[in-house]
């Protein structure tokens, strides 16, 4: 952990499929403001100052592309690390699958001591009538609470969390 002046310096790297809300979970917290469309990252980061237990910390949220096209490129991002987020979104099935066959091994062989949360994304779709229509086309369900705790635990994350970008919640 580097230190600034005054405040420790955290730096935290947000990984996970494309499209399943890494970007905007970022940006309705550092900026707290919902992007209106998709674009896709590349790389970008933002910088927000935090108090924990009375203590300053400087957070550096980097976003990185999930999409297949940057795997070489986005591990340029992970040295250096205290804290990873991997993101899945819970109206997105392939994207839950494949935090265990993509993002952890990824992981585990970039910074295999560097710990990491679970992330489940966009939960404000899970109820929405469109989105349950088009996962039940294609005979899928949304990810509950319970499995993507399961998840945590299997694959070590220190933790599960769900959001919704555009609720804040």
């Amino acid at each position: 952990m580097a230190h600034g002046p005054g405040a420790l310096m955290l730096k935290c790297v947000v990984v996970g499929d494309g499209a399943v809300g890494k970007t905007c979970l970022l940006m309705s917290y550092a900026n707290d403001a919902f992007p209106e469309e998709y674009v896709p990252t590349v790389f970008d980061h933002y910088a927000v100052s935090v108090t924990v237990g009375g203590k300053q910390y400087l957070l550096g949220l980097y976003d990185t592309a999930g999409q297949e096209d940057y795997d070489r490129l986005r591990p340029l991002s992970y040295p250096m690390t205290d804290v990873f987020l991997i993101c899945f979104s819970v109206v997105n099935p392939a994207s839950f699958q494949n935090v265990k066959e993509e993002w952890v091994p990824e992981l585990k062989e970039y910074a295999p001591n560097v710990p990491f949360l679970l992330i489940g994304t966009q939960i404000d779709l899970r109820d929405d009538p469109k989105t349950l229509a088009r996962l039940n086309d294609m005979k899928e369900k949304p990810i509950c609470v319970e499995q993507g705790q399961k998840l945590a635990k299997e694959i070590g994350a220190c933790c599960y969390v769900e959001c919704s970008a555009l609720t804040q919640k």
